[in-house]
């Protein structure tokens, strides 16, 4: 089976081969980063298995691409420290930001969506209220970007354009550039992320892992079993969490989110996307 899948602590052990299966094998491709491909699985339907980013995926149900949902979470994480501000400029809180400028590698990406949440939960700032300047377009292709959305210029790129005061704030989803002039917008990102969690009584997922709806019950059930044995053999599941169940209110918490913000037609079942 052709797979797609990152060098993660929680993959370690499957792409190592320490754990293996003796009914099937995944031929792991080349692709770093791994997001680098979700075009290639969500258009080209190139792998029978992938990781692929949960508002992609969501989106992707949405255009009746033939993918289905395993329960494993190989990239979970606070997001609230990838809201960044200039510091040099006048500061800015999350309020402050209605009515600015905001720059994002794309819209639809998940990092801006569970941003794009917290704005709006927490701190009462309509995404509709924002310009959001994009630099590539969605991975699924049927999908056209709302009407506050523009594109940078050719040659532009996202610090450059933050630093330069082209832009209020970024979203940067590769984490906090080493650049000390960037200083998150939001105060203690991480007692806020910690806050959320705990109101929500859920993670923020970034990264779950698909199949396509060729592939045998079977053998979807062989590819979950062998990366939820991976993710025990890292330890302690923290943001990494595998199971149905274990992951219930973190999807309906991603699918509410990603609904809100009308990135898919309607609210989804959990049981649906293992469908």
């Amino acid at each position: 089976m052709k797979a797609l899948l990152g060098d993660y602590p929680v993959t370690a052990a499957l792409k190592q081969g320490r754990i293996r299966s003796e009914r099937l094998s995944l031929e792991f491709a080349g692709v770093r980063p791994p997001s680098a491909g979700f075009k290639r699985v969500v258009r080209d339907l190139e792998f029978d298995v992938a990781e692929l980013a949960i508002t992609t995926f969501l989106m992707a149900r949405a255009a009746g691409k033939p993918l289905r949902l395993l329960p494993a979470v190989v990239v979970g994480r606070l997001q609230h420290s990838f809201l960044v501000r200039d510091s040099a400029r006048r500061a800015l809180t999350p309020r402050d930001l209605r009515g600015k400028r905001i720059g994002v590698r794309s819209y639809s990406v998940t990092t801006g969506m569970w941003i794009r949440g917290i704005l709006a939960e927490d701190h009462g700032v309509d995404p509709d209220a924002i310009t959001w300047v994009t630099f590539e377009e969605a991975h699924v292709a049927e999908f056209r970007d709302p009407p506050n959305v523009e594109r940078a210029p050719p040659g532009k790129d996202l610090l450059g354009m933050l630093l330069a005061g082209e832009i209020d704030a970024a979203i940067v989803g590769d984490g906090k550039p080493a650049d000390p002039r960037i200083v998150p917008v939001i105060a203690d990102p991480q007692a806020a992320a910690r806050a959320w969690c705990q109101r929500r009584g859920a993670i923020q997922i970034n990264h779950m892992v698909v199949v396509k709806n060729s592939v045998s019950r079977a053998d979807a059930d062989e590819v979950s079993r062998l990366l939820g044995a991976s993710i025990e053999a890292a330890g302690s599941p923290g943001m990494n969490p595998y199971g149905v169940e274990a992951n219930r209110r973190n999807l309906e918490v991603a699918i509410e989110t990603v609904a809100r913000q009308r990135l898919i037609p309607r609210r989804y079942g959990v049981d649906e996307l293992y469908a």
